[in-house]
Parts: structure tokens; C-alpha cells; sequence
């Protein structure tokens, strides 16, 4: 069996103050794999991929990328990561082109290996004619693409990206999950992203792991999450406003506008039915959406369940 592209075995945070940030954490992402890490914030997502990338000294634990530990062979490790951080972190006065060769440099790669590479990469990330310009007449998005292409120029097996779509636009953040999905697709490179934007994370991921207080609360498939959730809640967008919320058996039904409802579907209940009774009562329904995505209402019911067993755990730690 191929080594896991990350592999993360009781790794440990503990700050000088004694802040455990983490607590003997054991995560695999597999290779090939586009893989959600969520948590709140100060829930260790960053100080987890601040160790993989060795920005944060580990207090104790091992972590090794392509089977490679990070501790014994970093420059080896090193270069099969690529890593896109939440902060724009290029020097702003330099030119787009320069930027990502001086990026190749680090990696020992040829100008003449660059420049094709850069302009690839510039070309499929919408930046090519901006080439020349200097990085800071660039949009917030654009830079987003630039770091990503920077990144990507020593061909990583591995890419980390820490809240990539953070302040990007709607049209601009499709185009950029749509490139990420095409080198993980064609390319093979395995993607570990955070986000806060959970709708990204249940659309583009196939696995997740969820942390919280520096502890994995959940590590499994983005598809057995999803299966395990209880009740959806949809918004029904009606054709003509009407004066309350009709009554079905064995439905939960409110109105949230004249001309909008709010229905909750409980594992089991079929859609089919609701829409007949409401058709039944001369109610026509123009549109469905989901209120919040299903990511977002597991995640929080996680979050809370896994606060509830700390804070339990706590108070009986503190009576010993």
C-alpha cells in the first residue's frame, strides 16, 4: 500500500504558558485525496499545518509526507509541499513573473525549466497578461491565484491551502475550485484545504477531519457524514403569498415570508409528499434551496457535541 501523502502520529503543542494547542493528534491523508481540515478558530488547524510545513517547533509526535519524516530529511520533505498561506505573504513591489521564478529558484530549478512553468501556470490561473505588473495593482483574488501559482511551480505532490477564498469574489472563487479540481483530477496532487466557507469544503472534498480544543473530534468520509445527518431544512419559494403556513401530517412547516417556507425533512421523509399535499391545498412551489448546508449543520452539531464532552471531562479531571 502507497504511503499516505501526510501522516501525522501524536503530535503535540504545548506553548510556554502550557496552552496545549495540540493534544496527540493522529491523522492520514491519503494520496490523491482532496481533504477538508475544519475546526472554529484556536482550533488547532493552524498550528497543525504550521508544524507539517515546519513554521511551528512540534513539543512532541512525528510527522512525515510521502513516508518521508520531516524531522530527519526536511529538505527532502520540503520540496514535495506546496503550501498557499491565509496572508499574502510576497513582496507586493515586485513584478507577477518575478515573484513565481524567484519561487523556482528555491527548488533548483533552471530559468530555462521556469519560464515555460511560469507561464503555464500564470496563463491557466488568468494572470499571464498581467505578467509585467507589479503584484500590488492586483486584485485580492488575483493575488489569491498568484500565490497558488507560486506554490505550484516545483510541481508539489502535496498542496496546502489555509483559507485560499478568503475575501475572493463569488465569480473568481468558482473559476479557482474549478482549476483545483482539475490538478487533483488530472495531476494527482493530493489537496488539504481549511476553510470557513463550508459549502467549498462539502463540494470539492471527498474525506474531512474535523478538530476542536487540539483534539480530532471526527476523521471519515465526507460521504458517511453527510449520510449521518438526522433533518434537512429546506426554503420553499412560492408562486403567491399566502396568510399561514399550511398544516401536513407528519411534517414541521413555517412560514418564514408570505411568501416563504420554511420545512424540515426528517431521515425517511420523502419531498414527493409534501409537494403533492401543498399542490393539494392550491399552494405552488417555485423554488427550493437548503437554509444552511449540510456540512454546516453537522459541523456545528460536532462542534458542540465534542465542547460538551471537554467541558465534561474538565470537571472531572478537576475533582481528582
Amino acid at each position: 500500500m502507497a504511503e499516505p501523502a501526510l501522516s501525522i502520529r501524536g503530535l503535540t503543542k504545548v506553548y510556554g504558558n502550557g496552552f496545549h494547542a495540540l493534544k496527540g493528534i493522529d491523522l492520514d491523508v491519503q494520496q490523491g485525496d482532496f481533504f477538508a481540515l475544519l475546526g472554529p478558530n484556536g482550533a488547532g488547524k493552524s498550528t497543525t499545518l504550521g508544524v507539517v510545513c515546519s513554521l511551528v517547533q512540534k513539543s512532541a509526535g512525528k510527522v512525515s509526507i510521502f513516508g518521508i519524516d520531516v524531522d530527519k530529511e526536511f529538505a527532502k520533505a520540503k520540496y514535495q509541499l506546496g503550501v498557499v498561506p491565509q496572508e499574502f505573504n510576497f513582496n507586493q513591489f515586485e513584478k507577477v513573473q518575478d515573484i513565481v521564478l524567484a519561487q523556482a529558484g528555491y527548488y533548483g530549478m533552471t530559468r530555462k525549466e521556469a519560464l515555460p512553468r511560469a507561464k503555464q501556470l500564470l496563463s491557466d490561473l488568468g494572470l499571464w497578461d498581467k505578467r509585467n505588473g507589479s503584484a500590488r495593482m492586483l486584485s485580492g483574488g488575483m493575488k489569491r491565484r498568484l500565490m497558488i501559482a507560486r506554490a505550484l511551480m516545483h510541481r508539489p505532490k502535496l498542496l496546502i491551502l489555509d483559507e485560499p477564498t478568503a475575501g475572493v469574489d463569488i465569480e473568481l472563487r468558482r473559476s479557482m475550485w474549478e482549476y483545483m479540481r482539475r490538478i487533483n483530477r488530472d495531476e494527482g496532487t493530493t489537496i488539504i484545504l481549511t476553510t470557513h466557507y463550508l459549502e467549498e469544503a462539502e463540494s470539492l472534498c471527498r474525506n474531512i477531519a474535523i478538530i476542536n480544543h487540539g483534539e480530532i473530534v471526527r476523521d471519515t468520509s465526507m460521504r458517511e457524514l453527510l449520510a449521518e445527518l438526522n433533518t434537512e431544512t429546506f426554503l420553499l419559494d412560492l408562486a403567491a403569498p399566502i396568510a399561514q403556513a399550511p398544516v401536513i401530517e407528519g411534517f414541521e412547516i413555517q412560514q418564514v415570508e408570505p411568501s416563504q417556507l420554511a420545512l424540515v425533512i426528517h431521515r425517511g421523509q420523502q419531498l414527493n409528499d409534501v409537494f403533492s399535499a401543498l399542490s393539494q391545498q392550491g399552494v405552488k412551489v417555485v423554488s427550493m434551496r437548503n437554509r444552511a448546508n449540510r456540512l454546516e449543520e453537522m459541523f456545528v452539531s460536532m462542534v458542540e457535541s465534542s465542547q460538551q464532552t471537554i467541558d465534561q471531562r474538565e470537571r472531572q479531571e478537576a475533582r481528582v
